[in-house]
C-alpha cells in the first residue's frame, strides 16, 4: 500500500513538472512572437538598408525561440505520456528532447555573454544611418521612417557632430516635442528571451540622443 501511494505521488510530481515545462515552452513561444511582430522590433528590422544587421538578429532570435519552445513542449508531452503509460521508450524520447533544448541553450547563453552589446549596437547603427541620410538628403521615404522611429521610441533626434540637426528634428519630431526635451546618451532596445526596452550609456555613438518627456 505504501509503495503504491509513493508511486502515485511520484507520478503526480512528474506530471506537475511536465506541466510547468509546457507552460515555459508556451511562454517562450508567446514572447518570441510578441518580440518578432512588435512595433518597436519590426520598425527597425523592416528598414531597407544594406547594412541592417539587426534584421538578421531579429529573425534569428524569433526562429531560435520558436524551435526552443516547440522542443520544450514536445519534451513535456512525451514525459507526461511516459509517466501515465510507464513507457521506457517515451521516457527516453522525452529526455532526448530535454537534451536538445539544453544543448541549444548553451551556445545561446555563450553568444549573449560574448556579444552583450551587439543587439544594442546594431539597432543604434540603423538609427544613425537613417538619421544621417535624412540630414544629408531630404528623402520623404527616409524622413517617414525616422518619424516613425521617433514616435515609437518616444525619442526626438540627437546632437550630431556631423552638422546641424535642427532642420531634421523640425521635420521628424512632433512640434509639441521639439521643445524642452531631456537628453540621454543612448536609447537601447535589447533582448534575450528576448529583448526588453531600457536605457543605458554608450559613449562611442554618433552624438547624443534625445527622449521626449512624457
Amino acid at each position: 500500500m505504501g509503495l503504491r501511494c509513493g508511486m502515485r505521488t511520484t507520478k503526480c510530481q512528474l506530471l506537475v513538472t511536465s506541466l510547468c515545462v509546457m507552460l515555459l515552452g508556451l511562454s517562450i513561444a508567446t514572447l518570441s512572437t510578441v518580440t518578432h511582430y512588435g512595433l518597436h522590433f519590426t520598425l527597425l528590422s523592416n528598414i531597407s538598408l544594406e547594412s541592417n544587421s539587426y534584421r538578421v538578429i531579429h529573425h534569428a532570435a524569433f526562429y531560435f525561440g520558436i524551435c526552443l519552445s516547440m522542443t520544450l513542449i514536445l519534451a513535456a508531452l512525451l514525459s507526461s505520456a511516459a509517466t501515465v503509460r510507464e513507457s521506457q521508450l517515451l521516457t527516453a524520447m522525452g529526455f532526448f528532447c530535454f537534451a536538445l533544448a539544453f544543448c541549444g541553450l548553451i551556445p545561446a547563453a555563450c553568444w549573449r555573454y560574448t556579444h552583450s552589446t551587439e543587439v544594442e549596437d546594431s539597432m543604434m547603427d540603423v538609427y544613425d544611418l537613417v538619421y544621417e541620410e535624412v540630414r544629408r538628403n531630404a528623402s520623404s521615404f527616409r524622413r517617414h521612417e525616422l518619424t516613425a522611429i521617433h514616435e515609437a521610441f518616444l525619442c526626438c533626434g540627437k546632437h550630431s557632430p556631423f552638422g546641424d540637426t535642427a532642420n531634421v528634428e523640425t521635420k521628424t519630431c512632433p512640434s509639441s516635442q521639439v521643445r524642452d526635451v531631456g537628453q540621454v546618451y543612448g536609447m537601447i532596445l535589447t533582448s534575450f528571451l528576448w529583448f526588453s526596452i531600457h536605457f543605458s550609456s554608450n559613449l562611442d555613438r554618433k552624438g547624443k540622443y534625445i527622449l521626449r518627456k512624457r
